[in-house]
């Protein structure tokens, strides 16, 4: 399509890791096998959630919805990148692009906007224990679940309407493996490019930011309980049903720090694409071994329920 001086792009080239052509087969191994494993862990978590009553409190069903998250997450982005690495045509259309994006951000700010929920879950059975089956019913908590993807969708609707409402000239590679902003803007041309990219930046830093804060709140008011607890061992236990959900937000925030907060300085491609992947693929793989190591009574739950099916006779 011809428009002025220029043509408008209608199709784009994911140049992702054509850059490392001798580590394409590596690359591909590894990360189908971080894939699998981000599957099956978050498998495993909601099978185990579903099958012990004893886990089917606000807690446990949050992270079902963490887990459903991950997974829809993953596949919004992690099968083009596999099918890519083992082909030498790597064009996506606009309308494949905006899909991807808008699928990867809605599924990626649900995952942030449940993790602040499953803060507040923690804040309030540490600093609210006698209130907690009122203010965590379960009206309540589904209504918390809902909202997280609703504002999921809505930041997704946002950033891909902002987005692909400019228009791209060439050149059409994108210097990335997935339909990521910031090298798709440079593809755009136009006087409201930059006011585009301030806007989708400020929104989505905002957003990251605000969850973040919000969780920061209330494990400020969790450690000021814990303090409080004259045990030792009351502390202790106290602290161990937070422990691997504030692991989980450290590696989400830091890795999404590294995406959003990264300073404004010259970067190669081949940077760029490693960094990419600690978000995209490294962070949901770690979550599930985090929340099954990390969280005893899930640890017992899985055993108890995949053992018993395994060696019946010793259970």
């Amino acid at each position: 399509m011809q428009r002025g001086n220029f043509s408008v792009v209608t199709e784009f080239i994911l140049v992702g890791f054509s850059t490392f052509p001798h580590l394409q087969l590596m690359f591909f191994l590894l990360f189908l096998l971080m894939y699998l494993f981000t599957l099956l862990g978050n498998l495993l978590i909601m099978a185990t959630v579903g099958s012990e009553r004893g886990l089917h409190t606000p807690m446990y069903l949050f992270l079902c919805a963490l887990s459903i998250s991950e997974i829809l997450y993953t596949l919004a982005i992690t099968p083009r990148l596999l099918a890519d690495l083992l082909s030498t045509h790597h064009t996506i259309t606009s309308m494949a692009c905006a899909s991807q994006m808008f699928f990867s951000f809605t599924f990626g700010f649900t995952h942030s906007f449940l993790l602040t929920v499953m803060g507040y879950d923690r804040y309030v059975a540490i600093c609210h224990p006698l209130r907690y089956n009122v203010l965590m019913s379960p009206r309540g908590c589904t209504c918390l679940v809902v909202w997280s993807w609703v504002g999921g969708l809505v930041m997704g609707l946002v950033v891909t309407t902002a987005v692909f409402h400019l228009t791209f000239c060439g050149p059409n590679e994108i210097h990335h493996f997935a339909c990521h902003v910031p090298p798709l803007l440079k593809l755009a041309c136009g006087t409201d490019v930059p006011i585009v990219a301030l806007g989708v930046g400020l929104v989505c830093i905002t957003a990251l930011l605000g969850c973040f804060l919000l969780i920061l709140l209330s494990y400020a008011f969790i450690v000021a309980a814990i303090l409080r607890i004259p045990s030792a061992e009351g502390r202790h236990k106290a602290f161990s049903t937070c422990a691997s959900h504030l692991t989980v937000v450290v590696v989400h925030y830091g890795f999404a720090s590294v995406i959003y907060l990264k300073p404004k300085a010259p970067q190669s491609l081949e940077g760029d694409t490693l960094m990419g992947i600690t978000y995209t693929i490294l962070t949901p793989f770690l979550s599930p071994i985090i929340f099954s190591l990390r969280n005893k009574e899930l640890k017992t739950a899985m055993k108890k329920t995949f053992l018993s099916k395994l060696y019946p006779e010793k259970i």
